[in-house]
């Protein structure tokens, strides 16, 4: 990894906003239309069903803050409607990616096929259905790696005081750095790239992964915007895995092998 080092400058929000151009090339469009169509789907039905059951949770919300806090209402107030944002828009945007994940997957490989003009194996349905217990256990190490945090998080909630104002900074901080993991994960996972080793090599530059997370959670939160968002963060993660870490993936595979024979 100290190559990695030496290479990567990177910018999150640079490769985010390439997300949104890449998502609309040429031979690409084709590829973004089932992530986008289950988005729409799922995505979309979520938050209006959301929207409509705030009324009634918000007040049951309020309802924990103690007494002597009360007078924190106002500020309060809107860092739970935040949180509650932040996990549900996590909660079925992770849904949505175990549906579209084979296409998501697509989309990645296609895509830096594109960029860097070598042809990667020809795509088959076939091929797509025989990866499939591979991609979902995938998904299956994510979730894994998300449920405990999140727990944890979840309990910081029932903290007096703190928990109502310092909870919604830490999911905020959280569903960052997850939606960093679940988007890059996609040309790693290509690569055959352990998801430990995965995880190590956005660790390594982390801050730089949490604006580009950060910045797709928030689009998450926003109305019609959010629809579009899964396409765009594969398309952006994978310019990043061209971009600084392509030239590594024989080096990242064979150290998660080596790290997997040690375990």
């Amino acid at each position: 990894m100290q190559e990695g080092k030496t290479k990567i400058a990177v910018n999150g929000v640079d490769y985010f906003r390439q997300g949104w151009h890449l998502a609309t090339l040429p031979g690409i469009r084709r590829y973004v239309i089932v992530p986008l169509l289950v988005n729409v789907l799922l995505m979309g039905s979520a938050f209006i069903w959301l929207f409509k059951r705030l009324n009634v949770w918000i007040p049951e919300l309020s309802g924990h803050i103690p007494h002597w806090l009360q007078w924190l209402d106002y500020l309060i107030w809107p860092l739970a409607v935040v949180s509650l944002l932040l996990v549900f828009g996590y909660f079925f945007s992770t849904l949505a990616n175990w549906i579209a994940a084979p296409f998501c997957g697509l989309l990645a490989e296609q895509l830096e096929n594109k960029l860097t003009g070598n042809p990667l194996p020809e795509t088959s349905w076939a091929g797509l259905i025989k990866d499939l217990p591979r991609i979902m256990w995938r998904e299956w190490l994510k979730l894994k790696y998300y449920l405990p945090r999140a727990i944890a998080l979840l309990l910081v909630h029932f903290i007096p005081g703190i928990g109502q104002t310092l909870a919604p900074l830490l999911w905020f901080l959280f569903g960052a750095w997850m939606m960093a993991i679940q988007y890059c994960d996609y040309p790693f996972d290509n690569h055959r790239v352990p998801f430990l080793t995965m995880r190590q090599a956005l660790g390594s530059h982390r801050s730089a992964h949490l604006q580009f997370g950060a910045l797709v959670s928030v689009f998450t939160l926003i109305p019609v915007i959010n629809l579009v968002i899964m396409p765009v963060a594969v398309c952006g993660a994978t310019a990043m895995w061209v971009d600084q870490y392509r030239g590594l993936s024989a080096t990242l595979a064979a150290e998660g092998r080596r790290n997997v024979k040690s375990r």
